[in-house]
């Protein structure tokens, strides 16, 4: 099994409502793309984030399962259209267990 994390943290002027859409579209993806198991993401209320203020975790079957939804265009859509104009930074951590 495959887990695929991102904080996201955004450019500060960027409203709650775009913020809203993102997560939304990100939890749409499971019934878009066949290799997603998994998939949440939410608001983090941690005092220790470094200001990264959302996350998205998503379980996939194997790596090359993850590397289909890199390439999936769905996917590609939500980072150019909805993703990229308010990301001011991110992180990314998968692991296999």
């Amino acid at each position: 099994m495959i887990v695929h994390i991102v904080l996201f943290k955004w450019h500060p002027d960027t409203s709650a409502e775009k913020i809203v859409s993102v997560m939304s579209a990100l939890k749409g993806m499971k019934g878009k793309i066949p290799e997603i198991i998994d998939i949440s993401c939410g608001n983090n209320f941690s005092e220790l984030s470094q200001g990264f203020q959302n996350v998205l975790v998503v379980q996939f079957k194997d790596k090359a399962a993850l590397d289909a939804y890199a390439k999936n265009a769905d996917h590609q859509e939500i980072i150019k259209t909805l993703i990229k104009p308010i990301l001011a930074d991110k992180i990314t951590i998968d692991y296999e267990f």
